[in-house]
């Protein structure tokens, strides 16, 4: 059956929050609130960061599109809230959501499954002096990225170009995170592969290309400008294209996402092998966002993305199982 406005009950779009990409947060909410509304859906925002989310079972929410950005919003902890209160979100689940928004964690997960991801060295705020320096170094040569491991939209990453620019990167990503991710740098092409469903029908869409002025997608790059290029159809071969899809699948699949995510990818210029960089389990969905673009390239309108996703809003855990027997 086809999801109406009316099936969905009253809806909350969560957005803002506490992360330090509240204000992305925002910008995405207040697009996807537009579209639902415009789909005559009874939908409403709510700052986590505001009100209290037992606000939203005391004011009889029935669904939640999870519009929330980074730590407080895509790691888990609104999730398992949401899971304790019994009202269906969007997106992934607890674990899968943890897991994803650790880029480390990410990591050991997908090397274990053999997808392929860039080589990388893990540090800790309080242990950033000259032998785990040497360390970072020695392990990953130069140029390398050194990036906080629990933040989003290139928040407190930096790359390296010569040893004595490292003190500073790791301070700059220590500001934001206990953890500090040190990995090798990949020349070459920068695409993204949003994914969305669930299990075994989850589908990947098509890849976008992403040419940034000077090559550097940062935040500036990312949300507020229009220099930047996103290509899609990427212009890439069909077969490499393929590949890359398969891998961002297969890395969704094995974290155990559901509803959307987008796989970010560099492609070695040399080797052309893909190398995956991290997954977004509450993609953006600003002006400037890649998922939606992609969804547009695939037939689908960013309406109808929205709606597709507050249609696929789930618990892990439904009411019968907690109730016990």
């Amino acid at each position: 059956m086809t999801a109406t406005s009316q099936n969905f009950g009253k809806v909350a779009v969560l957005m803002g929050g506490q992360s330090a990409e509240r204000e992305i947060s925002f910008l995405s909410g207040r697009g996807v609130l537009a579209a639902l509304q415009s789909r005559g859906v009874d939908a409403h925002a709510f700052d986590p960061a505001e009100r209290n989310l037992s606000d939203l079972q005391k004011l009889g929410f029935q669904r939640c599109f999870i519009a929330l950005h980074g730590r407080f919003g895509e790691d888990g902890t609104v999730q398992g809230a949401l899971e304790l209160l019994g009202i269906p979100y969007t997106g992934s689940g607890v674990m899968a959501s943890s897991i994803a928004i650790d880029k480390t964690m990410t990591k050991r997960v997908w090397l274990s499954e053999n997808v392929p991801t860039p080589n990388y060295v893990l540090l800790k705020q309080n242990d950033l002096g000259v032998a785990a320096q040497t360390r970072v170094l020695q392990s990953l040569g130069l140029p390398l990225i050194v990036k906080p491991a629990r933040e989003g939209s290139s928040i407190g990453v930096t790359k390296v170009t010569q040893a004595s620019d490292l003190p500073k990167a790791l301070e700059d990503a220590a500001q934001c995170d206990a953890d500090i991710l040190c990995e090798q740098f990949i020349a070459g092409d920068e695409v993204t592969c949003p994914v969305l469903g669930e299990g075994d029908t989850a589908k990947a869409l098509p890849v976008i290309r992403i040419i940034a002025p000077a090559g550097n997608y940062d935040y500036q790059n990312k949300y507020f400008t229009d220099d930047t290029q996103y290509l899609v159809p990427s212009g890439l071969p069909e077969a490499e294209e393929k590949v890359i899809q398969a891998h961002a699948l297969k890395a969704y699949q094995v974290l155990g996402c559901k509803g959307w995510g987008r796989v970010d990818v560099m492609i070695d210029a040399q080797t052309r092998q893909p190398y995956l960089l991290e997954i977004n389990t509450s993609p953006g969905m600003t002006g400037h966002s890649l998922v939606p673009m992609s969804a547009k390239a695939d037939g689908m309108s960013y309406e109808d993305l929205c709606i597709y996703l507050l249609a696929s809003a789930s618990l892990e855990h439904s009411s019968a199982e907690k109730g016990g027997a």
